[in-house]
């Protein structure tokens, strides 16, 4: 098999007594979208800022492409091809959807001239490129995070973390969304998606692992894991067996 793109080997991090992950360790390999499935307080956020080394780490290692970043600092993760996305929506109200984008670009590699073809062509590929002179508080909740994905893919990074992408939407902006997971996908982008929406993650993952307290309790395809007695056990219950 070939060398992950991202690795994560026995990673944890403790808050003194309280273990939030404990010994983590999963392989991501180039193209998939991949997923982390919990209830809130499984520890998925806390493995997530640990990944892009907001959070520190007790032990463990994290490679890129085969090599240890598990001392580079968070500033430095973006350069190495990591984009992100937050929980809650992080825009600059009183800029542009344009001006939003292109703070998410790499200005140390290229020119303003090849950032402005960049710029354009992530919007026009997430559906934004028709309002780019609007503001995002003028925006509805799902385009503000259409706006969110072209910033963190304005750089072109290599995988794509997640953080709930879905979280607070309605069933209509869940599908567009997801639709542009998918593209993004189309487009080579591996993802790796933090949620709890189990129709979601079935829907979009190919590859997913499950989290209770910090610990990976069930990995697989996703229907396999949503059908997994612990899994079952730790967080899904009735609607597990809805939605497998």
């Amino acid at each position: 098999m070939s060398t992950p793109l991202l690795e994560v080997r026995d990673l944890a991090v403790h808050f003194g007594g309280v273990k939030a992950v404990d010994g983590i360790s999963l392989s991501l390999q180039e193209g998939s979208i991949y997923g982390v499935l919990g209830p809130n307080g499984s520890g998925k956020s806390t493995l997530l800022g640990a990944i892009t080394r907001l959070t520190p780490a007790t032990r463990g290692d994290i490679l890129f492409e085969g090599r240890s970043y598990a001392n580079v600092s968070a500033s430095r993760v973006h350069h190495l091809g990591v984009g992100r996305t937050f929980q809650t929506v992080r825009l600059l109200e009183d800029r542009t959807v344009r001006d939003n984008v292109l703070l998410g670009a790499d200005t140390t590699r290229k020119s303003r001239a090849e950032i402005a073809e960049r710029a354009d062509y992530v919007m026009e590929l997430v559906r934004i490129h028709t309002i780019q002179k609007v503001r995002p508080s003028e925006l509805s909740y799902g385009m503000q995070r259409r706006v969110e994905f072209a910033r963190a893919i304005v750089s072109d990074p290599k995988i794509l973390l997640l953080d709930e992408p879905t979280a607070g939407m309605n069933t209509n902006e869940r599908q567009e969304i997801t639709a542009v997971m998918r593209l993004l996908q189309t487009e080579g982008l591996t993802q790796f998606i933090i949620e709890h929406d189990v129709a979601m993650m079935v829907d979009v993952c190919d590859y997913m692992y499950a989290m209770n307290f910090g610990k990976l309790i069930a990995e697989g395809k996703p229907d396999e894991v949503v059908r997994d007695e612990l899994v079952q056990e730790a967080y899904l219950g009735k609607r597990a067996k809805k939605h497998a």
